[in-house]
């Protein structure tokens, strides 16, 4: 499984640690290109996209998860932590899986 990345330069640095590629943007129109870019690669299964840079462009992203099962898209916190009214990876991870990190 292929996995992308979406974000800020410390998001996609992090991830490209763990040998995961991502693009990074700087604002809604390199996003949604990069965006639409990870959809039309019929190998990459899941989208990791910081949470900010979600929100600029949430109607693109919900227009196409309306249609569409894979990548799975998930929202993830930056360096500065979740947006307001978020769960944090740790209390998100623990709700979902059940596990403690």
């Amino acid at each position: 499984m292929e996995i992308f990345v979406i974000g800020d330069e410390e998001t996609v640095l992090g991830f490209k640690l763990i040998n995961i590629e991502g693009k990074r943007v700087r604002n809604q129109d390199e996003a949604t290109k990069a965006f639409k870019i990870a959809t039309s690669n019929p190998d990459i299964k899941l989208i990791i996209i910081n949470e900010k840079i979600a929100e600029t462009m949430k109607s693109e992203i919900n227009q196409y998860t309306e249609k569409n099962l894979t990548p799975l898209i998930i929202e993830v916190p930056d360096k500065d932590g979740p947006a307001e009214n978020r769960l944090s990876i740790e209390k998100l991870i623990k709700t979902t899986v059940g596990l403690k990190i």
